[in-house]
């Protein structure tokens, strides 16, 4: 059987699970009303219209019901109905949402039957409800109606199945592995990052640890690209409207933005109106704009750490990955025609370069993102201006050698771009850093250069970021290494263990001699045995533990604990600094 028959009949066994699941509620829960149950990548969901959404108990209960109807073995029969057939079947069970998906359709419409239940479905499905025996729920949470949260909140039924038990049992073991590592539960317990309910959804407090790592990262970002030829810039998180309108967010993403002021007035020209800023671009621009450019000055890099604002559903937030409010490593890079190609596999560069420093180049993937044909309001210019960029990009990449997928309708509204994407524990995948192509924005701010033969032209813009948002990248480390940092990460890289009080002063003098060489450690001065302060460093994931008693104390030297060795003996805190100086150094 080939790989691509696998896929296509594991889909099909888990959307036969998915239509048992609706069987079974609909058993239980009589006046739920059902809306969607497709397959996914890891399982299958069923959307349910329900006054009070299900609970732990109830998902017992309904995996119960699955399982009498998995042993009943019902067979799966398709049926077809004239559109107005349909109309008055559905309507006839009371099902309104299957009315609103028939009201899309132009053609009869096709039922699945398995015994009581009949469900509205293209399929294919299993022959027999007992195919879909290795099953299991997995929790539930709210999701609105075709993913528009002007729409009615509906609860979801998630799950999964296989083909065997065995098949199952594994999965739900790397599930398990998975909820160890995920970083909303490490981020939390070892003290990264806290959420408050009446600061709002979205607006994450990190914490000293969380705040340390991404300063860290944020140094060596900024140095990184400061050797790269960028000039740092500090720009204003919020502008007048005026701004976006230049720059087409007003009219094109301002769903996405927070408003200052009455939203009423959005429109209103005699009121100010000022919004916070979801990218810096616009900004970045003045400085191309404060004097005269000519060719010259081409190429210009322009790098930011820039606090965003981003107005996200309230239903996709999630941890560090998915934020309202989030720090960028942004940049615009203004360049000739001629420049374009070297400059934006440049860019492809340090994006790696930064990937493989933190250890996630081996988890990312590229992905083409041009623009939707078919839905032209999307996006600013024309059919041909688009068309010859993202050819023009398209060789780029060839060029550069990467492994990528296509994706329209995926680009930004002002040009085509290459998204790197990482998936998180629980297999759901992210963009984590854009490369974006821009041929229109400099001339809408009327951003000029004199070249060659003294003609005035407009630079290409480059959009780019070189580690993407800290947040989602640090969520994705914790991810990585189960909260266990590499050493040149760590928050607090050494942990001075002092066994007795009288061995303290010299535990304090050797943090001031790693304090000194640049290395982040502390004391645990507690009057605790040596073994529970030896266990709370390795549950708080420090990579070095050093022991100073009597003997250490007397011979001058220390006993090193590594989280990665175990008990590395007795050294001389002379030869260790070197050691890790250097490995901080990245």
């Amino acid at each position: 059987m080939s790989e691509v028959h696998e896929v296509r009949d594991l889909n099909t066994l888990r959307h036969t699970a998915a239509h048992v699941m609706a069987q079974a509620v609909k058993r239980l829960f009589p006046d739920v009303k059902l809306a969607i149950g497709p397959s996914i990548e890891d399982g299958f969901y069923y959307d349910f219209d329900t006054p009070t959404p299900f609970s732990t108990q109830d998902l017992e209960a309904i995996e119960k019901e699955m399982k009498k109807i998995v042993k009943e073995n019902l067979p799966l029969e398709s049926f077809t109905l004239s559109r107005e057939e349909a109309f008055a079947f559905v309507d006839k069970q009371g099902e309104p949402y299957k009315r609103e998906l028939l009201e899309g359709l132009t053609e009869d419409a096709t039922f699945y039957k398995q015994g009581d239940f009949v469900d509205l479905c293209a399929g294919p499905h299993m022959p027999r409800t007992r195919d879909a025996k290795a099953f299991k729920l997995l929790s539930t949470a709210g999701a609105y109606w075709r993913g528009d949260e002007k729409n009615a909140m509906l609860s979801r039924i998630y799950g999964t199945a296989f083909f065997t038990k065995d098949e199952l049992a594994a999965h739900l073991e790397r599930l398990e592995e998975a909820k160890k590592r995920d970083h909303n539960k490490v981020g939390r317990e070892l003290e990264y990052f806290t959420t408050v309910d009446y600061i709002g959804q979205g607006l994450p407090i990190l914490m000293p640890k969380g705040a340390k790592v991404m300063q860290i990262l944020q140094r060596f970002v900024e140095d990184e690209e400061c050797r790269r030829g960028y000039m740092l810039t500090k720009t204003p998180s919020m502008a007048k409207r005026d701004t976006y309108k230049v720059s087409g967010h007003w009219d094109k993403y301002r769903d996405t933005m927070f408003i200052l002021g009455n939203e009423a007035d959005a429109d209103d020209e005699s009121k100010e109106m000022l919004a916070l800023r979801p990218m810096t671009c616009p900004f970045q621009f003045q400085v191309f704009l404060s004097k005269t450019r000519s060719y010259r000055d081409l190429p210009m890099r322009f790098n930011e750490t820039a606090t965003l604002f981003r107005n996200e559903s309230s239903g996709s937030m999630h941890g560090l990955i998915r934020v309202r409010q989030f720090t960028l490593s942004e940049g615009h890079i203004a360049c000739t025609p001629d420049q374009v190609e070297d400059e934006f596999k440049g860019c492809i560069d340090l994006a790696k370069f930064m990937l493989e420093k933190i250890g996630l180049l081996e988890d990312i993937s590229y992905r083409f993102s041009k623009w939707d044909v078919a839905n032209k309001d999307k996006y600013i210019g024309t059919e041909s201006q688009w068309e010859h960029v993202q050819g023009f990009m398209k060789k780029i990449l060839d060029n550069s050698g990467i492994d990528y997928e296509e994706a329209d309708g995926e680009a930004a509204f002002y040009g085509p771009k290459l998204d790197i994407q990482i998936r998180n524990v629980h297999g759901k995948e992210d963009t984590l850093i854009t490369i974006q192509i821009d041929f229109q924005l400099a001339e809408r701010f009327g951003m000029v250069y004199t070249d060659t033969d003294s003609k005035k032209q407009y630079p290409y813009i480059i959009h780019r970021s070189s580690i993407g948002c800290y947040e989602r990248t640090l969520a994705l480390l914790i991810e990585k290494y189960a909260g266990a940092m590499p050493f040149w990460l760590a928050p607090v890289q050494i942990m001075v263990i002092p066994i007795a009080e009288r061995h303290q002063d010299a535990a304090y003098e050797v943090l001031k001699q790693l304090n000194a060489a640049g290395l982040r450690a502390e004391v645990d001065p507690r009057n605790e045995k040596m073994g529970f302060k030896i266990r709370e460093a390795q549950v708080q994931k420090i990579p070095v533990m050093l022991v100073l008693g009597d003997k250490e104390v007397e011979e001058g030297k220390v006993s090193v604990r590594s989280r990665a060795n175990g008990d590395e003996g007795q050294q001389e805190l002379s030869t260790l600094i070197p050691k890790w100086k250097a490995e901080s150094s990245h």
